[in-house]
């Protein structure tokens, strides 16, 4: 948990910069490109938890890595390895994605369904939601079958759940007790 705060702190402080640099776009990538990087290899996971690497090190395989990265961005990475938080990077550019979702008024939900959904029914589910939210909605569809049919909407922190299993398993606690 206080790595999280310290990470969004962070990623706070890098988007305030980079909307006062004018760079918002450029960091952007950066940050998007960050962890792609770290869903995509082990050893750049390793190179960040490890203790055992010096950090001048480490920001020699950065700058091999993240050369062609906005200044802003570099200086940043400079930052906080040398003040050895690097283990926070991937954490922190996942956090800035959010922060910067949030300040353009992007509001990413999820529709998870049991089947595909045909368009007239998610245009009826995404109309309710959409009067409840001011902003642009960023829509991820999943499926699942386990749900048995019915669909679930997660949005931060919260959810809708109106899929069949849910209703039959509320039905059988409530029959059992």
């Amino acid at each position: 948990m206080k790595s999280t705060k310290a990470a969004s702190r962070y990623a706070k402080a890098i988007l305030e910069l980079a909307i006062e640099q004018n760079v918002l776009d450029q960091v952007a990538g950066d940050m998007n490109y960050i962890v792609e990087v770290n869903g995509e290899t082990k050893d750049f996971q390793v190179l960040l938890s490890s203790p055992v690497i010096n950090p001048d090190r480490k920001l020699a395989i950065f700058n091999e890595l993240f050369g062609q990265f906005e200044k802003l961005s570099m200086m940043f990475i400079d930052l906080i390895t040398r003040n050895r938080r690097e283990y926070m990077l991937v954490e922190i550019a996942q956090s800035f994605s959010t922060q910067l979702k949030a300040y353009r008024g992007i509001v990413p939900i999820t529709l998870i369904s049991a089947v595909q959904l045909d368009s007239v029914t998610k245009e009826k589910i995404f109309d309710k939601v959409r009067a409840s939210v001011t902003g642009v909605l960023e829509i991820n569809e999943i499926i699942d079958p386990s749900l048995i049919g019915g669909f679930i909407i997660r949005m931060d922190d919260k959810q809708i759940d109106a899929s069949i299993s849910s209703q039959l398993s509320n039905l059988k606690q409530r029959l059992t007790r």
